[in-house]
């Protein structure tokens, strides 16, 4: 998740930003989960309505474009590596992480949804993989599930990275680059994004996040990555869509109204108009995307102390948000306290919880490595004698 760009003069900081803007922006659109009318795993007592179209406009591109950010994050952190250290890179970056979350954090989050049922996590633990696959069994990945998709995707592009250091490859994306980057050029990607859902929703039409059953949306987001891998590294692009973000802005609230009005155009829901969603849903999720980056690299594109300091940290906040929502939610939502206050504390709790986490989690190497972190070198007592000589001359 949390990838290295090849030198500090390449480095796309913008991208860095993007990201962790993205991380956070789940973190608080998983605090509106609690409080609207569709079911989550803690719910408010009283629902919201109007978050209902909010979160689902915010939900059309979020993650879309947090894959597309990885693809270019990966195209980066690959560098001069063979596809065999790729691959061992991403299942200790994606892999550990996943099966240490899969056993630990899924396991009491589904505990305290169903915690009626166990007298106890101890009562429930054998039971964690009893029913078969969630809702109706115990066995999920909960919000893991975007770090194994990652991870498959990681498989999948692994045989294929030679190539992409030859010369036909670089040949095709450089014409590639050349079409996408005149005015508007990226909405090229949008019948290839439609067309492939055209194909496959006709048999897997839900949003699972289930793998066996999600091919769809998995395809979905493999082409978003594929984008970002192959083009949004191209800074031929990236200037251009920084030079068109308004347009794209501009096309993002047209085609918004679009999705708003279909009910008014269409009347009683048909299949044209469950057509017409789905295609304006694509395009909002391209085209929103598309404003961010344009607006990141224009304003965004610059270096700060806290940058690395919250680069290092937002996996590990990725990986305990739910976690964190879940449990404090749980606790706050059986006080006798206004529904303002419920969801300011759950949210104000739960960045505690996450934080005092991770200052924890940050000082340890089996905790980093298990949380998707670095290592920490140990620095040679003779290095550090060296270093405070080298102090002492600079003096």
């Amino acid at each position: 998740m949390d990838t290295k760009i090849k030198s500090k003069n390449e480095r796309k900081y913008f991208i860095d930003w993007l990201r962790i803007g993205l991380i956070i922006s789940v973190f608080f659109f998983h605090v509106g989960m609690i409080f609207r009318p569709e079911q989550w795993h803690v719910n408010s007592a009283e629902s919201f309505p109007f978050l209902d179209p909010i979160m689902w406009w915010l939900h059309l591109w979020r993650m879309p474009l947090l894959f597309l950010v990885s693809g270019v994050g990966t195209y980066y952190a690959i560098g001069h590596r063979t596809s065999w250290q790729y691959v061992k890179e991403r299942f200790r970056r994606l892999y550990i992480p996943f099966t240490f979350g899969f056993f630990t954090l899924v396991p009491l989050m589904v505990y305290v949804e169903r915690i009626e049922n166990y007298g106890s996590f101890l009562d429930y633990l054998p039971h964690m993989f009893d029913g078969g696959p969630y809702p109706v069994g115990n066995i999920s990945w909960h919000h893991l599930w975007f770090i194994l998709y990652l991870f498959i995707i990681s498989l999948l592009i692994a045989p294929v990275l030679n190539y992409t250091k030859s010369g036909h490859y670089n040949m095709v994306r450089g014409r590639l680059i050349v079409i996408i980057s005149r005015k508007m050029g990226l909405n090229w990607l949008i019948p290839i994004i439609i067309l492939s859902q055209l194909i496959l929703r006709q048999y897997f039409p839900n949003s699972t996040h289930a793998l066996y059953n999600d091919w769809a949306y998995f395809t979905y987001y493999l082409l978003f990555f594929v984008s970002g891998f192959m083009l949004f590294t191209s800074d031929k692009i990236i200037n251009a869509l920084a030079r068109d973000r308004r347009l794209y802005l501009y096309q993002t609230i047209v085609f918004t109204m679009l999705l708003f009005a279909l009910p008014s155009i269409f009347g009683e829901s048909s299949i044209v108009q469950d057509y017409s969603r789905g295609i304006t849903e694509m395009v909002i999720s391209l085209s929103c995307g598309l404003t961010a980056i344009g607006y990141f690299r224009e304003y965004f594109n610059k270096d700060h102390k806290l940058r690395k300091v919250l680069n290092e940290a937002i996996y590990p906040f990725y990986l305990l948000h739910q976690p964190a929502l879940i449990f404090v939610g749980y606790v706050v939502l059986q006080w006798d306290i206004t529904y303002g206050m419920q969801a300011v504390l759950i949210t104000a709790l739960s960045l505690v919880f996450i934080l005092s986490s991770y200052f924890i989690i940050k000082k340890f190497n089996f905790l980093r490595v298990v949380f998707g972190m670095k290592r920490k070198k140990k620095i040679e007592p003779s290095k550090i004698v060296n270093l405070e000589n080298t102090i002492v001359f600079n003096k």
